[in-house]
């Protein structure tokens, strides 16, 4: 084998090992962010609960004292009074299925962004390894055209050497 053949087999190796480190690499780094965005999807999902939990505190707290304030003006709870309650405890409860569905919502998109992240590392990673098999062929191929070549060189000395004796 020539050095140009040994050349060309060393530089197909050397391009297939670093398209499928480069496939890993894109696999390992798509998991990596997959990881983190299910990770801020499970903290949007305890923000979405720690923002209704204390929406229901303040409402309890206005709650109070709205009684307190009814009570002490010797009203009793009913009409009006009694109304007012309803609708803070009812207003409160159409803010939480906000605080709910906006929290859904963002944990959607952060499961999404996840499953977008892994495919896209599966693409890279395919497309890589499709690079290292190219690389692997590519090789084969210069293999091949050196060898033609190298007889095609055999021949034409063989032919120049008759031609002289003759």
């Amino acid at each position: 084998m020539t050095l140009a053949a040994g050349a060309s087999a060393v530089g197909s190796f050397m391009g297939y090992k670093g398209n499928m480190a480069s496939a890993r690499q894109a696999q390992a780094v798509a998991e990596y962010n997959a990881t983190v965005a299910e990770n801020e999807a499970v903290l949007l999902a305890r923000q979405s609960r720690d923002q209704q939990t204390a929406l229901r505190r303040q409402s309890e707290q206005l709650e109070g004292s709205q009684v307190l304030a009814a009570s002490a003006s010797g009203v009793q709870l009913s009409g009006s009074p009694l109304i007012t309650l309803a609708n803070t405890y009812f207003n409160t409860e159409v803010d939480a299925q906000r605080i709910i569905s906006a929290g859904n919502a963002a944990q959607m998109n952060k499961e999404a962004e996840a499953a977008l992240s892994r495919a896209q590392g599966s693409a890279s990673a395919a497309s890589f390894r499709t690079a290292a098999y190219g690389s692997i062929l590519t090789g084969v191929g210069s293999q091949a055209q050196l060898g033609v070549q190298q007889d095609m060189l055999g021949l034409q000395s063989d032919y120049y050497k008759r031609q002289l004796q003759a």
